[in-house]
């Protein structure tokens, strides 16, 4: 590794209270790409992810089961780590809040805060919102006519007793904060929101929920108050230092980026932020807020029964791929402001024009010709052929593009950039026309010096575009005698022009990405899995 300061992305951690979904999938694999790519730029990368299960919603799902709080958290976190596990994450650790390793070190955060004065007792009257578990302004309650911004089911109002943090003492420093570092939540439009609403005031945060007879013994008890556990919400944010807080993982804080979606920014951009000046920690570099997905034009929801579950998820990728699957969510889906939409005809679209088209469709050009030409070994570079200029400048230039974006999170950007060098050996293919320049054998030499460059300029382009199609990209390298790409690998050396040898065995292979038929119906799920709520 070189001496880049390690890398660290987050994921949030997800309720128990409900089995994966596409949602999830998403923020973990937009996690999940951009740990690829910093390890293969030499970066020291360390991904989390898990389970966030102190909820009260845990208690009564579990009660009308007739299980203990912990045996329904460990049976959804167990289908979590399935869904992950067959997904191909490679999340560095999973995190559940009920682990001994973070509520040790919860307590003595909540203790820190504490004897600084950031935490003390007080009363609160304000509107809950069970459906989210979450406290919502007075401001907040009357715009959404005292329903949740999020559910739209009914507040309720709540007088309680509670440890509370003193959020707005804080306020003037998280806003300079943001200023002086626009790229600290993204995208801007997320940015804009969260600083008018700061500027509108902010409130005290309660920290703890005051412990009522006959509650389940459930959540993080307060330091010196049996009677108080530490809020959930609160819980839940500390897994990101909790999980790093070691001699041995202390290296990797503070944090480069937070993958969340839009609905929980509040927290993570505002809160959790404050609470770590408190503690006098460092902050991290980036909360970077997606939006949601949607499905064929409409808004996902149980009551319509249109979410993307895992049995659905696994139908696309029986049928398409692991990674046509994964393309299609990390080039198409909301890291922007707005909502995207997984519809089928969308679906096919993409996969036909990026891959079966696209990269796959030159793969499979240079691999038939030089089979057909050469003998199934790579040809020679003359390095005459005017019109390879843009070829080699494209690859040149695609790293660097890759890095700034990715270095961003924008990674449709960022896996554009190693798509548009394929598309390059498409348009050099067409306009060189070595097909028909092998007809004279005299012209061999040409014809060699195009498909060198069109199987160089592919093997740039498979590196590039590994962190997001890591199986098939590995196919298409061993197609071009290459060895697979590991951890140890550097990408600056990988993709500087030139890796291809002469005489190399290159192996035409089977297609990458068959075309897809526009007019199938959809892929049909095995099985729908039933609401674990």
């Amino acid at each position: 590794m070189t001496a880049r300061k390690p890398y660290y992305v987050t994921t949030p951690i997800y309720y128990v209270n409900d089995r994966p979904h596409v949602g999830h999938c998403y923020s973990t694999m937009v996690a999940d790409c951009l740990a690829r790519f910093h390890r293969l730029d030499g970066r020291d990368v360390f991904f989390l992810t898990g389970t966030d299960e102190h909820a009260e919603k845990v208690v009564a799902s579990a009660s009308e089961r007739g299980v203990t709080p912990l045996e329904w958290a460990d049976r959804n976190a167990a289908e979590f780590k399935r869904a992950f596990g067959d997904l191909g994450f490679t999340n560095d650790d999973f995190i559940r809040t009920t682990e001994a390793r973070h509520t040790e070190k919860v307590r003595a955060y909540i203790e820190r805060l504490m004897e600084v004065g950031a935490v003390e007792l007080g009363d609160y009257e304000g509107w809950f919102d069970p459906s989210q578990e979450e406290y919502v302004t007075e401001s907040a309650a009357r715009e959404h006519e005292y329903k949740s911004p999020i559910t739209g089911r009914d507040l309720v109002k709540r007088t309680e007793k509670n440890y509370f943090f003193n959020l707005p003492d804080y306020a003037d420093r998280l806003l300079a904060h943001i200023e002086s570092n626009p790229g600290f939540i993204q995208p801007d439009a997320r940015r804009n929101e969260i600083v008018a609403r700061i500027k509108g005031g902010l409130q005290r945060v309660p920290v703890s929920r005051a412990v009522k007879p006959g509650d389940a013994d459930w959540g993080i008890t307060m330091p010196g108050d049996d009677g108080h556990r530490v809020y959930v919400w609160i819980d839940a944010l500390f897994n990101y230092l909790s999980t790093v807080d070691t001699p041995e993982r202390e290296k990797y804080w503070p944090a480069d980026t937070h993958v969340i979606a839009k609905d929980i920014l509040w927290f993570h951009a505002v809160i959790w932020p404050c609470m770590l000046m408190a503690l006098d920690r460092p902050l991290p570099g980036r909360v970077y807020a997606h939006s949601f997905w949607i499905r064929e034009g409409r808004k996902m929801s149980k009551s319509l029964g249109n979410f993307i579950d895992m049995p659905t998820i696994d139908a696309y990728r029986a049928a398409f791929g692991d990674d046509a699957l994964r393309w299609y969510l990390l080039t198409q889906g909301p890291l922007g402001a707005t909502d995207a939409d997984f519809a089928h005809e969308r679906f096919v679209e993409v996969y036909n024009a990026d891959l079966a088209n696209g990269i796959g469709n030159a793969a499979s050009r240079v691999g038939n010709m030089i089979a057909k030409y050469f003998d199934g070994r790579c040809p020679e570079p003359t390095g005459k052929n005017p019109d390879a200029k843009r070829v080699v400048d494209a690859a040149e230039a695609s790293l660097e593009r890759a890095r700034q974006a990715m270095d961003g999170a924008r990674l449709g950007e960022a896996l554009g950039a190693g798509l548009a060098v394929s598309n390059e050996v498409d348009v050099f293919i067409n306009a060189t026309s070595p097909f028909k320049l092998a007809k004279d054998p005299a012209r061999m030499g040409e014809v060699g010096d195009i498909l060198y460059t069109c199987a160089e300029a592919l093997r740039i382009a498979a590196i590039l575009l590994t962190p997001a199609m890591p199986r098939t990209m590995g196919a298409l390298l061993g197609n071009l005698g290459q060895a697979p790409v590991t951890e140890a690998s550097s990408i600056a050396d990988l993709c500087a022009w030139g890796g291809l040898t002469a005489g190399t065995p290159i192996v035409k292979g089977e297609a990458l990405f068959p075309r897809a038929d526009p007019d199938a119906d959809p892929p049909a799920p095995a099985s729908s899995e039933a609401a674990a709520t």
